[in-house]
């Protein structure tokens, strides 16, 4: 069998990989300690490509997957177990830079140990035939469960800072980390594939090699251009802690029904402060309204949920959406980026999206409609 295709493929992954993990390990940030964890976070990216191009180096030069199958096997799925590991580890750490620790490191090098152990003996120990393949199949079985742990871990701490942000700031800081949870579900996928194409026929192998290349530029790719607001989502996070961030949580969603006292008092404060287009200022946070209202942000966020049920930023987006379209009809000459700056959004893009999801068209046209 003419295995050209297999090797040409295996050898444009293998450099772009090698590319790729070197980036990432000789990375170059603004010299601030606050980019210590997203430079952490690369050097695990980079190690985790080094592993998968020793992979690919042994089954490039060595021929490993046709002269000694149940090698390859055995390689591929330990290497595959400690790179969910490694790239698990270096996403959720960009989120939570606490999740790195000493005992939960040493504690998944077992975990890896056991596997590869585990399944040696099932290649080895096993005779070949049903048996084996049973083995094989619950090895396979375990590394996808594996993967889709570390993935759902991941998962829930990014739903836990866009909780965050969305909750505290009204400007939408989500939309800078929404790369991790798209990459989150491609790698999703993609691991449970690399698990399943680890046993085509060889006659398919070099789709299972050229799927890795679009997978590693996105990731790339996203991390360079994270690294533009990397440290302002960074420093929000570094506000808070997962405790912090969960006692919070658990006191608005197990606040009791306030007294109409309590709620009339927020309620009138909070009409003369939309009077006065409080909410067009840029850059506003919960705690600064819950400042200015005499409160404090868990009573606020409490009630503006159980009022408008929504979340902080949903609420002020709405009150500069419904300000910007005064401006849209008061002021005919001003232009929309005017119109969206006063309003107080940050970003034109920003606006022009929310305003066209809520009135189903652009300023300019809903402008022209109304006149």
């Amino acid at each position: 069998m003419d295995y050209t295709i297999y090797e040409y493929s295996l050898g444009t992954a293998l450099v772009l990989m090698l590319f790729f993990a070197a980036c990432f390990l000789m990375v170059k940030t603004p010299d601030k300690p606050i980019f210590g964890n997203y430079i952490r976070s690369c050097h695990l990216m980079g190690v985790a490509l080094l592993l998968l191009s020793a992979n690919y180096s042994v089954h490039l030069f060595c021929n490993l997957r046709f002269l000694y199958l149940d090698a390859a096997i055995l390689m591929n799925l330990s290497t595959y177990f400690i790179s969910y590991w490694l790239f698990s580890s270096a996403l959720t750490a960009l989120l939570d830079r606490f999740y790195l620790t000493r005992r939960r490191f040493l504690r998944h090098i077992l975990y890896w140990l056991l596997f590869s152990a585990l399944s040696g003996a099932v290649l080895i120990a096993l005779p070949q035939g049903a048996v084996q393949h049973v083995g094989l199949f619950l090895m396979t079985l375990w590394l996808l469960a594996y993967g889709i742990y570390l993935s759902r871990k991941l998962i829930l701490t990014y739903r836990w800072a866009v909780r965050l942000f969305d909750d505290t700031y009204s400007e939408h800081i989500a939309a800078y980390i929404r790369w991790m949870s798209a990459f989150t579900w491609w790698a999703i996928i993609y691991g449970v594939s690399c698990g399943l194409l680890t046993f085509l026929p060889d006659r398919y192998v070099f789709l299972w090699v050229l799927s890795s290349i679009p997978f590693y530029i996105y990731l790339y790719r996203s991390y360079m251009n994270y690294l533009l607001f990397y440290e302002q989502v960074e420093s929000i996070l570094e506000k808070e802690t997962h405790e912090g961030v969960e006692e919070v949580c658990r006191n608005v969603e197990e606040m009791p029904n306030e007294t109409p006292a309590y709620h009339a008092n927020i309620e009138k404060k909070l009409t003369v402060w939309v009077g006065m287009d409080g909410y067009t200022s840029p850059g506003l946070t919960i705690e600064e309204l819950a400042g200015k209202l005499g409160t404090n942000r868990t009573y606020l966020s409490a009630y503006i949920k159980s009022t408008y049920h929504v979340s902080f930023r949903e609420w002020i987006a709405g009150l500069r959406l419904e300000y910007a379209k005064r401006m849209l009809i008061e002021h005919q000459e001003w232009t929309i980026a005017r119109i969206s700056e006063t309003s107080g959004f940050l970003s034109q893009s920003y606006f022009m999206k929310i305003f066209k999801e809520k009135e189903g068209c652009s300023p300019a046209r809903w402008r022209k409609a109304q006149a």
